[in-house]
C-alpha cells in the first residue's frame, strides 16, 4: 500500500468557509490552517473520524515552516508542510507563544 496517494480536491473549510482551490497535495486551508481529519495515510481519506483538526503549533524545520494539527474529535495529532500560500499571519500567530533561542 502506497503511503501518500495524491488527491485533487476543492473543498469548502469548515472553519472558515473559505474555498480551496485543491492541487493534490493540499491538506489544510490556506486561510486559517484548520485541516479535517479524514486521512490515515495522506490522500486515502481512510480514517472514519472526520473531526476537524486545530493547529496548535508551527515549527521551523529544514528552512520550511511545519504545522502541528490536533484533531478535536478523536485527539490524533498529525505534522504538514506549509505552503507559500498560507497565511503567513496566521503562521506567526501561531508562533508567538514560542520561546526562541539565538
Amino acid at each position: 500500500m502506497k503511503k501518500f496517494q495524491r488527491k485533487i480536491e476543492d473543498f469548502v473549510c469548515e472553519n472558515c468557509g473559505a474555498e480551496v482551490k485543491g492541487n493534490g497535495y493540499t491538506n489544510h486551508c490556506p486561510n486559517c490552517l484548520w485541516s479535517k481529519h479524514v486521512d490515515i495515510n495522506p490522500g486515502d481519506r481512510a480514517s472514519e473520524c472526520g473531526g476537524l483538526m486545530k493547529p496548535i503549533d508551527i515549527e521551523l524545520k529544514d528552512g520550511e515552516y511545519v504545522l502541528t494539527q490536533h484533531c478535536l474529535k478523536c485527539g490524533h495529532t498529525r505534522k504538514n508542510k506549509t505552503v507559500k500560500e498560507d497565511n503567513f499571519d496566521k503562521i506567526i500567530e501561531l508562533s508567538k507563544n514560542k520561546i526562541f533561542t539565538i
